[in-house]
């Protein structure tokens, strides 16, 4: 992105143009030609054609990338209401640099950073997608590295296995299996990974065709404490060891020249509210590249937080969070190999993990993040706009808040807390089956308050003329908006839509890690769009050329004003279903039913608020710096709750 003052001095340079191609007295061109008259004008626009395309050509890939960051520009501005960005100070301006972000929405996450980020980023693409039309033009105009992942190589294991109940070393599982071919099927370094998990444990030692060992490394243990092993046989995948040395060498090759490279360390994307357990190869990255280079390269978290990431229209923040560094005297471990290396690395990526968590709001499942949300909301002052980063600082402060509440009373709650939990969700599930918002009930609380008994005839007319306000400007968009979003929009709508749900239902067959699915949704939706957008605009001007007497010129300006009336007729139709939205308790009123559940929802509220903050008010003292701190660094918040952790203080006992 240009700076301001560059910004001005293109826009002084490009004036300047204007006036020189105006004004004959002033064009060099036309001056140079007087003076030497034996200079054709086509040998001066053969010569600058000619130095255009020696310019293009040295200068391809940074062009692409500038093109292509334009285009997703336009296409983000299309399907999201509003991306707002927190802590872009923290990006280094110059020399290497690693992002490490969340993965919650597919190829959208990627084109999410490139938008919002100021430096050019080549990401490590799986190369499943690489070979993915479209998607793998798109990495490679993006100066994308391909990376071989285990789990796009996995194999179904002959036979079923089970986890032996007595083990005599805490560093090892042993495994027993029945029908198994472990000697032919298996190599030492190899993963297995057991059914409805992402975790692949890595074989330590085979001793026959149906016994063999699996390592005990960190994370293994979380993902025991959250999922036990089965008890009895069950089948298993098998995920072969894969070298990375060439990938490695031009990941290198590019933070030594001063690059940037973005990863995505939990290995694929999913729909679940808490980080999956990260690969170790952004930490040999780092490590490899101060052994080799001497460049100590700083880890730059990245946190995409979606609101309604699957639908068209929602929003984002992006926060890039302070930078992770390798701490130099581990260096040493780290060339030793073996466990020492093993042990540095893995320090690495807890900082990195701690890091990544401390620009996101990481939440057990989905029913905890419904209520951080409400509850957040309440706890506000109504009427008070929060800033992207207000919000976010709130949000991680009621979800680190419930997770150490929770680890304090060992996973169960009092009864008044579970209570009120209950009371957060129905009166959530209220809202959404009303079909209204929250900021909506306060105004259904003022609307009794202003039109009770007491009030005036001015007050009246005043607000029936709002809602005749309402209804005549919804009238009116949809009536401009109706025609273009017919014709331009609906069907790429309503068939990206069928598609999307396709590849959902396919991707969450196929997967281990996903809950619903909905993180391909909308990356579907845009990749569908990208092709059938144009060929809907192609269709249409082949119509217009056929079946119309349009001349030359006006056929093009029909066609090249396909995407102004596309997009118009989209910020159009937002624009009429905010009016939707607010009409929608005025119409609910007029239903029985739901006039009597809209009049009970603001003492509902008010209740819930009153509770709500006087149990903050009791428990929030206990948190410290969680619940008075101004600042907080939220590095060491995320890694202080890791710690309370059953998981991970027997890890650290083990390491002790």
């Amino acid at each position: 992105m240009l700076s301001e003052l560059d910004y001005t001095k293109a826009q002084l340079v490009f004036f300047y143009i204007i006036v020189l191609l105006s004004l004959d007295v002033l064009n060099p061109v036309k001056i140079f030609l007087h003076v030497f008259p034996a200079i054709a004008p086509w040998h001066i626009a053969s010569l600058a054609i000619g130095c255009m395309a020696y310019t293009f050509i040295m200068n391809l890939r940074p062009l692409i990338y500038f093109s292509t960051k334009v285009f997703f520009h336009s296409i983000l501005s299309i399907f999201f209401n509003d991306v707002q960005v927190v802590g872009r100070e923290n990006i280094p301006k110059y020399g290497p640099v690693i992002f490490t972000a969340n993965h919650a929405n597919q190829f959208m996450d990627g084109l999410m950073i490139m938008c919002t980020c100021q430096r050019t980023i080549s990401y490590l693409v799986a190369e499943k997608s690489w070979y993915r039309p479209v998607i793998g033009h798109l990495a490679w105009a993006m100066g994308g590295v391909p990376v071989k992942r285990a789990q796009d190589s996995a194999m179904k294991g002959a036979g079923s296995i089970t986890v032996a109940t007595e083990s005599a070393d805490d560093d090892v599982i042993h495994v027993v299996g029945k029908g198994t071919k472990f000697s032919t099927e298996l190599k030492v370094g190899d993963k297995i990974r057991f059914p409805k998990s992402a975790l692949g444990i890595k074989v330590a030692s085979i001793e026959n065709d149906e016994a063999m060992c699996l390592k005990v490394e960190d994370g293994v243990l979380d993902a025991i404490a959250t999922q036990p092993f089965p008890d009895d046989y069950v089948t298993f995948d098998v995920l072969p060891r894969i070298d990375q040395k060439d990938v490695f060498k031009n990941v290198l090759e590019k933070l030594a020249s001063g690059g940037t490279i973005g990863i995505f360390p939990e290995g694929g994307s999913h729909d679940r509210t808490d980080l999956l357990p990260l690969k170790v190869g952004v930490a040999l990255i780092a490590y490899s590249e101060l052994e080799k280079d001497g460049i100590n390269v700083p880890i730059v978290p990245v946190g995409l937080n979606y609101f309604r990431a699957h639908r068209f229209r929602g929003k984002a923040t992006v926060e890039f969070g302070s930078p992770t560094y390798i701490e130099p005297g581990t260096l040493k471990d780290y060339q030793k190999g073996g466990a020492d290396k093993r042990r540095v690395c893995n320090s690495l990526l807890t900082r990195i993990e701690n890091s990544m968590r401390s620009v996101i709001v990481s939440v057990p499942d989905y029913d905890t993040m419904q209520v951080i949300h409400a509850a957040r909301r309440l706890y506000r002052e109504d009427g008070i706009t929060q800033t992207a980063e207000e919000r976010q600082d709130m949000g991680r402060r009621f979800a680190e808040g419930y997770k150490r509440m929770l680890l304090s009373v060992n996973g169960e709650p009092p009864k008044e807390w579970l209570d009120l939990q209950s009371r957060l969700l129905s009166y959530q599930k209220e809202l959404t089956a009303l079909g209204i918002r929250d900021y909506q009930v306060v105004g259904l609380d003022y609307e009794e308050a202003e039109l009770g008994d007491g009030q005036s005839k001015g007050e009246t007319v005043l607000h029936r003329m709002n809602i005749v306000g309402h209804i005549t400007h919804l009238l009116f968009i949809g009536m401009l908006a109706a025609l273009p979003a017919m014709l331009l929009n609906l069907p790429v709508g309503l068939a990206s839509r069928i598609y999307s749900n396709r590849k959902r239902k396919a991707a969450l067959a196929a997967s281990k890690v996903k809950v619903k699915g909905y993180d391909v949704m909308l990356s579907e939706r845009v990749l569908c769009s990208i092709v059938l957008v144009p060929t809907l605009w192609v269709t249409y001007a082949a119509l217009l050329f056929f079946f119309t007497n349009l001349d030359g010129p006006a056929l093009a300006v029909c066609v090249t004003s396909f995407p102004l009336f596309s997009y118009w007729s989209i910020m159009a139709a937002e624009s009429g279903m905010v009016d939707v939205k607010d009409l929608r308790p005025y119409v609910m009123k007029l239903i029985p039913s739901a006039r009597r559940r809209l009049t009970a929802l603001p003492a509902t509220r008010k209740a819930l608020r009153k509770d709500l903050r006087k149990m903050i008010r009791l428990i929030g003292p206990t948190l410290g710096e969680l619940y008075y701190g101004k600042q907080l660094d939220w590095q060491k918040i995320t890694l202080e709750t890791r710690k309370m952790t059953p998981s991970t203080e027997l890890e650290n006992k083990k390491d002790e």
